[in-house]
């Protein structure tokens, strides 16, 4: 059964993330009324939430827009950065909502750092402790044990981040409709490309939960 799960879990993460990218593309492709770029937007959204020592800048790749609470950095994609589309100006108010919470201690974004630097350590050892959980599993369960454990805290990390995103979504899309950024089609658009995004943490999540029922199910096997 754990395993129809993790594979459905699977099929589910290629389907959304299929899904985000094909939105993305067809978002992108019509102009924004405003004429703003991806820079312009999240450079407006920080004026107007009274942050000044948070710099927007380019990253390379695609989808690889995010906000660095460490060096106060919302990263845009060469796309995003440079674009003039619904699409482009969703993702750029949505990493400045994340912005927005640090600025203002919004209490999930504060938990989920909290956690960055037990999730860093856990992340390093914690395949190779499960690793050697299951092999020596019918001689002792203890590094099955502290593996499952480990595990769960990802799972958490995963499930925390969830009203992290959602909310600098909802910032995001109140702010562009306030601002006057979009149109209300646009603001559909903007909205659709949103959830999509919102659904790969949503699923990666999920997926997460799904794999740590694998790992308890052997260990409490192994107990029975």
């Amino acid at each position: 059964m754990i395993w129809i799960i993790m594979i459905a879990m699977m099929l589910a993460s290629w389907l959304v993330s299929w899904r985000l990218k094909s939105k993305f593309q067809q978002y992108s492709q019509i102009p924004l009324s405003s004429g703003l770029t991806g820079r312009e937007v999240a450079e407006m959204m920080l004026r107007d939430n009274g942050i000044t020592d948070v710099r927007v800048i380019s990253v390379a790749g695609k989808l690889t827009d995010h906000y660095n609470p460490a060096d106060k950095t919302v990263n845009l994609s060469e796309y995003v950065y440079e674009a003039r589309s619904a699409a482009a100006a969703a993702v750029a108010a949505h990493e400045c909502g994340h912005a927005v919470q640090h600025a203002t201690a919004y209490n999930f974004l504060k938990f989920r750092s909290a956690m960055v630097p037990a999730l860093s350590i856990a992340s390093r050892y914690m395949q190779w402790i499960l690793l050697i959980g299951i092999l020596m599993l019918q001689s002792t369960p203890i590094p099955l044990a502290i593996g499952v454990a480990l595990f769960a805290l990802t799972t958490l990390f995963s499930f925390v981040t969830l009203p992290v995103e959602f909310d600098a979504s909802r910032r995001a899309l109140a702010w562009i409709d306030r601002r006057g950024i979009v149109t209300t089609q646009e603001h559909g658009m903007a909205k659709d490309a949103l959830k999509w995004a919102a659904m790969t943490y949503v699923v990666a999540a999920l997926g997460s939960l799904a794999t740590l029922l694998y790992y308890a199910s052997l260990l409490m096997g192994r107990r029975d």
